[in-house]
């Protein structure tokens, strides 16, 4: 992130990298339209008189299309991302939403359901006469 960036500025770039760590995670369409529209208002909090900055938007293409596995030279565009993430624990969540061996999470086994020899060797009980 910028060294320079004012308090509201920082908040917009924080509020991209969330972007792009939410469609990381989700890999959803939704979600890639939401971080191109952050993206479009960094853009335009950059130059205000110059509508044809547009590195972000660029730049959030790039990364998309890359953690989608559909860029070119995706390591390279997703190493330039990371460098740029100053806070370690977003940077670690994006390593980890980004990771090539995405391995799907283990299904829970269902319980054993008890057998009917569940209460075999218990004295059986006794009936009182009511």
């Amino acid at each position: 992130m910028r060294e320079n960036a004012t308090e509201p500025e920082s908040k917009l770039l924080r509020a991209w990298q969330l972007a792009v760590l939410r469609f990381a995670v989700t890999l959803d369409d939704d979600d890639r339209m939401h971080a191109l529209g952050v993206a479009g208002e960094v853009d335009r909090l950059g130059s205000a008189a110059d509508d044809a900055f547009h590195f972000f938007r660029r730049t959030t293409a790039e990364l998309c299309a890359a953690i989608s596995g559909q860029g070119v030279d995706q390591e390279a565009v997703i190493r330039r991302f990371l460098a740029q993430i100053d806070n370690v624990r977003l940077k670690r969540a994006v390593e980890a939403a980004i990771a090539n061996d995405r391995t799907p999470p283990k299904l829970v086994v269902s319980r054993v359901k008890p057998g009917p020899d569940l209460w075999r060797g218990l004295a059986p009980r006794r009936a009182t006469g009511t």
